[in-house]
This record gives C-alpha cells, structure tokens and sequence, in this order.
C-alpha cells in the first residue's frame, strides 16, 4: 500500500523537530526489529532512541504496563504507591553509599532539570559547568547545559553556564610528547577557564561518562576521579547524568562503577524505562535533607507515577533475571573487535570509540586529515537502511560521519553480527 498521503500530513501537519525523518513508516516493532509499512524488517541498532535496552514490546514489560493500566497508573502528585516506594528502594540497594534518595519522573531533560536544581539549592549557587559537546535534554535549565547543538535563535539561556574542553583522545589537541591524549593537562586547562569565568558561584558539574550526541566520547580512566576531586575543591556537586549508559548497557550496571567513583546525584532515564518514559533523581541523604530544608519544590503532573515504577521494576527484574550487564559486556567485546577490524581494514573508518553495547565509528575523508565526512556518513546511513539496519548518524554539522551504536541487550548474536555486516558492506561500497 502507497504511503505518500502519510507523508503528503507529514509534510502538512507536522512540526519538524530535527533534519529530516526516517525514511520509513514504521507499523510495528518487536524484539530487535521494527516492521515498516511494507512489512520490512528492519534490525534496531539504535534501541528506539537509543533507549529500548530489552529490544521493543518485551513481554515482561507489556505485562507491567498492562497490570498497572488496569489497576493504579497515575495518583494526584502529593500521593505515593506501594510500587514507587519499594522501586526507591530497590534503586538505592544497586547503589553505593550515599545514593539513597529517589524521585520518579518521566523524561531525561525533566531529571536533569531536577538535579540542577536540587544542585543550585544544596549549594545555594548557581554556576553549572557542561561539557562543549554535552547534550542533556531541551527544557530550559538542562537546555542551558547543552552545547552539542540547540544554542541559537531562542535567546539568552539561564546564566552561569559554563563548559570544559570534551576530552575527545581522537581529536583533542593534548598531546603528550609520543602524542597519546594528554587529557590531565586539557582537563586543568578546562578548569582553569571556568575558574575565570566564575562569579564565585559554581554550583555543579553536569555530564555523561560517555557523550552520545557528542560523538560516542568515552571519558578516560581516571578523568572521573580527577574531575570529581576538581568539584570537591570548589564546593561544586558532581552530577552524572546516565540517560544511556545505566542499566547495563555498558558493561557495568552503571558506567561510573569502572571509575569507582561515586556522583553526588545521579540521573536515570531511557534506559530505565527501556524505551517507555521512565526517569529518576538519585541523591544523597545530605543533598535531599538540604533541599527539603530550603523548600524544594519540583511538582510535576506525573511524579511518582506508579505506571512509570512498575515499568521501571520490570526493566530491572530482566535485567537481573536475564544476567544482561554480564550479556553487554560479551557482546561488546565482540562488536569492539568487529569495529577495530573495520577500522584497520577501511581507508575511511578514522576511529572507533566506547564501550559495551555503546559504541561509535567516526567515518572521515582521509585518515591522515581526520577530515569530517558528513556525506558519505549519509550515503552510508541510507545504504544500510536499504539492506535493512537503522543506524544512527549524529545529526550536527561536522559530525554526520559519526555512527551510533546502541542495539538491544537483548539482541542475539546472530543479529548482532548481521548488523555488522550490513554496515561493514554498506562502509566498502560507499567508500568505493
């Protein structure tokens, strides 16, 4: 069946809210495969937005949402659930200490916007340092705290937003003598920068252990632990914001357990709700006993919903159940040795970077000028959608040559190196 009148209302009724759309119309979706208009399969190597880590309409999840419709979905805010108590819980128990405060929301932007401003109330400033390639969500605080992309034509952004150098090892210009990323020297020449800049009022540090829309930049060891003692020295809390790497996804039940270091907040999202919007505010005891002392007030229509802490709890029975930190963590020791063959095999695939089931290949021009290569990222993108994978390209000028790779935890083997060979053959044929 034709689907131009479908894109005839596109065209018509829809607000354009990125480049450009899929390609496709999607019907269906199930496991690691959405199903398109024309009954094609298309295998997810994005999990939805980057989300989906138990592939889509899991079983277990159904059944939560289902349950939880059919019983106790939405309360008036000021009224608490069985379920979000025990999910609250339940968080804090795969926590260290002193993480041990949740609050239950619904989006990535909304959580962050509620740890910042936890962050300004504990501290009673604030200044709020991000990353130059951050992306932390499109509402108004966590917006100001996103330098990726988004900056321009809507006005001035909350003020005392402030950022460091990404510590991107491929493209950094910290250079040691043998030439490896001498990210110390960048991240004290970062903090040096913010320590003019300040007003004396820094409040908190925002920012991912692995950047995603900043191009797939994994933060080395050790930058955590160092960027943690820089914010401690300042007053500054640290806040990491795990919108895509908790849950498993990279190995670890959350990224920051490789560093050993423990944020002062922490936030959660699409993972969470595994593709469904679910989102938390994870604090310590301290920071919540100060803001409830300042009046903390985030009251949003669907705080604490109980739909959103059912879901949540089904995500994490699978995840346990399952073994799927351990399942990401042997899959992406196999999609990392994939890639690196890519790389040492293709004039064009200049870096490849991540860990898990969270990785990136940066395409380039050359390998010798690191040259971005925006279009043959495009013509690589459609060629794989032809033979039936959607991956995802970062949409931002300059890096369109950089490819997102996030499939389900639960994807098999077999699916996994299908993929892979799709956009191995897609890479040699677009190169040429």
């Amino acid at each position: 069946m034709s689907t131009d009148h479908l894109w005839q209302d596109v065209d018509r009724h829809l607000v354009r809210y990125l480049p450009s759309f899929s390609p496709r119309i999607i019907e269906r979706a199930a496991g690691s495969y959405v199903h398109d208009t024309e009954g094609r399969a298309i295998l997810d190597f994005t999990s939805g937005q980057m989300s989906a880590v138990l592939g889509h309409s899991h079983p277990d999840v159904v059944a939560a949402v289902t349950r939880s419709v059919s019983t106790l979905d939405h309360l008036f805010s000021g009224m608490l659930s069985r379920e979000v108590i025990t999910l609250a819980r339940r968080l804090s128990d795969t926590l260290p200490d002193p993480l041990t405060k949740t609050m239950l929301l619904t989006t990535g932007a909304e959580a962050n916007e509620a740890a910042l401003k936890m962050a300004k109330l504990a501290t009673g400033r604030y200044e709020v340092v991000a990353f130059d390639r951050s992306w932390h969500g499109m509402t108004a605080g966590a917006a100001a705290a996103t330098f990726s992309a988004g900056r321009r034509g809507y006005g001035p952004t909350a003020p005392g937003n402030l950022t460091l150098p990404t510590p991107n090892a491929y493209r950094s210009p910290f250079r040691r003598a043998d030439g490896s990323h001498d990210w110390e020297a960048e991240l004290e020449y970062g903090f040096a920068a913010v320590d003019a800049q300040s007003t004396g009022s820094l409040a908190a540090c925002l920012v991912e252990p692995i950047l995603s829309s900043g191009g797939i930049v994994e933060l080395p060891p050790g930058y955590l632990a160092r960027l943690k003692q820089l914010c401690e020295e300042r007053g500054m809390l640290l806040v990491l914001d795990e919108a895509q790497t908790g849950l498993g996804r990279t190995g670890h039940l959350y990224a920051f357990e490789r560093d050993g270091v423990t944020p002062d907040l922490l936030t959660l999202s699409k993972t969470l709700g595994a593709g469904l919007p679910v989102a938390a505010v994870i604090s310590s005891d301290e920071v919540e006993q100060r803001c409830a002392e300042r009046g903390f007030l985030f009251y949003t229509t669907h705080v604490s919903d109980p739909l959103a802490a059912a879901v949540a709890h089904a995500v994490l029975d699978v995840v346990e159940r399952d073994g799927l930190v351990e399942r990401a963590a042997e899959l992406g020791e196999q999609l990392t040795g994939r890639l690196l063959a890519m790389r040492d095999a293709s004039a064009v695939v200049g870096d490849v970077r991540g860990r898990g089931l969270l990785q990136g290949v940066e395409l380039v021009q050359d390998k010798q000028s690191k040259a971005p290569a925006d279009a043959l990222g495009a013509e690589v993108t459609a060629a794989c959608l032809e033979r039936g994978l959607h991956v995802n390209i970062v949409q931002l000028p300059g890096m369109g040559g950089i490819f997102r790779i996030a499939p389900p935890l639960t994807i098999s083997e077999d699916e996994l190196h299908t993929g892979l060979d799709v956009l191995e053959e897609s890479i040699r044929v677009a190169a040429g």
